[in-house]
């Protein structure tokens, strides 16, 4: 099981609070296709560019809703008014994830209209929802919408394919700006591989403009967390490279020199990836991350680790042999999907 290790979400905010103010504007309502209306939802910052985006998709006086935003009192008058002036009601609430920046809206949406009470889903669901489940379809006047589980920024995010413009709804996975976060970063670069798989050409990300290149932006992506993965290998790799030096283990006569060849902790592994960089970096912000993709390397078979504290025991890089004598996981990056093989 992954290691899971949050990241400080202040420490980003401060962060991101700079680039505020290089994000494009975006409209509070807008018109993106003959079929999809984005709607913001009223709450812009650091963790959420613009705010999150929610979109009513159809071209019918039914439409299905994609998320429902912080719980903003702006954004269910923002919503419930463009219902009214169109003549237009909602047939689904669909999820991509339980973060409360997207799931905040519901409550208001069913005061303001009760008969949706049951027409929530989400992978996962609380006890007053439905189940998304992987390839579930829902249809409206216009839209048809396939439902991919895509887990990783959270164990239970979806991502919605809209079969007329072949586009996809891409949730937290994929944001208009910047890259996302992703508490499980093995499953969140099998998920990447398995949305550049469908070939879809637009993204509607949760936060963020419109991506109108999608497959150039998963690469993007895939190449970012890739080269960090591979980053981290190579530091280990030269590391284990170096002459033999055999660690004590344990305490008083009789010392234990068995040992690990090559391994390093999870500072020196950050310091060797990303420089001299303050401690406080390290711990509030790297660490996690690092923490990750230590983990991916290890379900690979590329590292192992001496027991102990993840923050202070050695990690260190196996040989080729050992890599292709274990069994292969089944989600690959040849099988990203987890499809089951014969």
């Amino acid at each position: 099981m992954a290691l899971h290790m949050p990241f400080n979400q202040s420490f980003w905010a401060e962060y991101l609070s700079g680039q505020e103010a290089n994000l494009p504007v975006l409209t509070d309502i807008a018109t993106l296709s003959s079929r999809v209306i984005r709607i913001l939802g009223g709450n812009p910052g650091a963790m959420h560019l613009q705010g999150t985006n929610t979109y009513l998709v159809g071209t019918g006086p039914s439409r299905i809703l994609i998320d429902t935003g912080q719980g903003l009192p702006i954004w269910i008058t923002r919503i419930a008014n463009y219902l009214a002036q169109h003549n237009i009601s909602v047939s689904h609430i669909l999820l991509t994830h339980w973060h409360g920046d997207h799931t905040g809206g519901v409550s208001d949406l069913i005061s303001h209209n009760p008969s949706l009470a049951g027409h929530v889903y989400k992978n996962t669901p609380d006890s007053d929802q439905e189940s998304i489940e992987d390839g579930q379809i829902f249809a409206v006047q216009g839209a048809t919408i396939r439902a991919i589980f895509t887990p990783g920024h959270s164990i239970d995010h979806m991502c919605f394919l809209l079969e007329e413009e072949n586009a996809l709804f891409t949730g937290d996975n994929v944001l208009g700006h910047g890259f996302s976060v992703a508490p499980d970063l093995g499953r969140y670069m099998l998920s990447l591989a398995c949305m550049r798989d469908l070939r879809c050409g637009t993204g509607y990300p949760a936060h963020g403009a419109v991506i109108r290149d999608l497959p150039a932006k998963l690469e993007e992506y895939i190449r970012h967390k890739d080269a960090r993965v591979q980053g981290v290998l190579a530091v280990l790799v030269k590391e284990k490279e170096k002459p033999d030096v055999r660690v004590a283990v344990g305490a008083g006569a009789g010392v234990d020199t068995r040992g690990k060849k090559g391994g390093m902790t999870l500072h020196e592994v950050a310091r060797a990836v990303f420089g001299l960089v303050p401690p406080e970096v390290v711990d509030q912000a790297l660490a996690p991350f690092l923490l990750q993709v230590l983990w991916v390397l290890t379900e690979d078979r590329k590292v192992g680790f001496e027991p102990g504290d993840p923050w202070t025991r050695k990690w260190f890089a196996v040989t080729r042999r050992a890599v292709e004598s274990k069994p292969r996981r089944l989600y690959s990056r040849d099988n990203p999907c987890g499809v089951q093989g014969p």
